[in-house]
């Protein structure tokens, strides 16, 4: 596998890490496992991702955040107590899967997985404070499965296809910055409402 893919790879699966952690863990240390990523020497120091008990406790984090998720308001607290774990998490990941043995790649890794994870993770939480102001329960449950269906299906196609990893990387990276665009359009526009009602009375 050459290196572009190791990088759309590790681009797609950090900036899915900001919407899903547990189950980008789970999935890649099942790719690794079953050699859907290569485990050459280079990732020997990180191959305890393949790991049954690391697959597994991952995995039943996952199930807890596909529930949590669901849960109006309870989802944003589970958003906020992740604001420190996603990034981390996608950093590791990135480095997980992009040569850790060169310095200058584990700087770059780092950076890049823990950003576009954070990056990833603030749009999600903004866009979900914000669908958690609306009155109705359904479009929290709609939002929600929408992540599930997009973060499980761009995991497949990763590692299923990784020649086009880097434009999955790409199209992620779009929605996450359409997402953040939102959330401060609404912002402004609450402010903006909040300073005229407040003007007449």
């Amino acid at each position: 596998m050459g290196i572009v893919e190791l990088l759309g790879i590790a681009g797609s699966v950090s900036l899915l890490a900001g919407w899903r952690l547990y189950l980008c863990i789970a999935a890649t240390g099942l790719a690794m496992r079953l050699g859907a990523i290569p485990l050459p020497d280079h990732l020997a120091s990180l191959d305890a991702l393949a790991s049954p008990w690391v697959i597994g406790i991952a995995a039943f984090a996952a199930g807890a955040e596909f529930f949590a998720d669901k849960i109006m308001w309870l989802d944003s607290l589970w958003d906020s107590v992740h604001t420190l774990i996603r990034p981390v998490g996608g950093a590791l990941l990135a480095m997980a899967i992009v040569d850790p043995g060169d310095p200058a790649w584990q700087v770059i890794t780092f950076i890049l997985g823990g950003g576009g994870a954070l990056l990833s993770h603030g749009g999600k939480a903004g866009a979900r404070a914000a669908v958690n102001a609306s009155p109705e329960p359904v479009s929290n449950v709609a939002v929600s499965m929408a992540e599930d269906v997009v973060s499980a299906g761009a995991l497949y196609a990763v590692y299923e296809y990784p020649y086009v990893a880097a434009g999955i990387a790409a199209v992620l990276l779009a929605l996450t910055v359409a997402l953040a665009l939102f959330v401060r359009k609404l912002v402004y526009t609450l402010i903006r409402r909040e300073k005229r009602g407040g003007g007449v009375t």
